[in-house]
């Protein structure tokens, strides 16, 4: 498992969504890699200031990536509903959900303005 995580900009502890390789390669060729610049960046982080790389969300960015995780929820969607049938084993039914369900955890992060920046690192 690779982690993606949000930031604050005060002392509260960063949040990590928890997605499996293929997902995360699958990210990382995306346009999801695309949006933003990762730059060294001086945060708080469990009491102690570290530089990491992170994407500022900015508005801009924000929306990006806001825009691109509803397209590809809706995209997957289709997808899961068509391959999962009428009456999928719960097994089959959380193997086929699993990427939906990280993209709609990235998307409550990325639409929280709590959260300033993103590591993809």
């Amino acid at each position: 498992m690779l982690d993606i995580t949000f930031y604050t900009t005060t002392d509260q502890p960063p949040r990590s969504v928890e997605v499996a390789e293929n997902i995360y390669e699958w990210l990382a060729k995306s346009d999801f890699s695309k949006i933003g610049k990762s730059v060294p960046t001086k945060i708080l982080v469990e009491g102690e200031e570290e530089k990491i790389p992170l994407v500022k969300l900015s508005k801009g960015n924000r929306k990006k990536l806001r825009s691109f995780l509803g397209e590809e929820i809706i995209r997957e969607s289709n997808a899961v509903l068509t391959e999962l049938g009428d009456s999928p084993s719960k097994k089959e039914y959380q193997d086929g959900t699993n990427r939906l369900r990280k993209l709609q955890e990235l998307l409550k992060y990325i639409e929280n303005e709590h959260y300033l920046y993103l590591q993809r690192v």
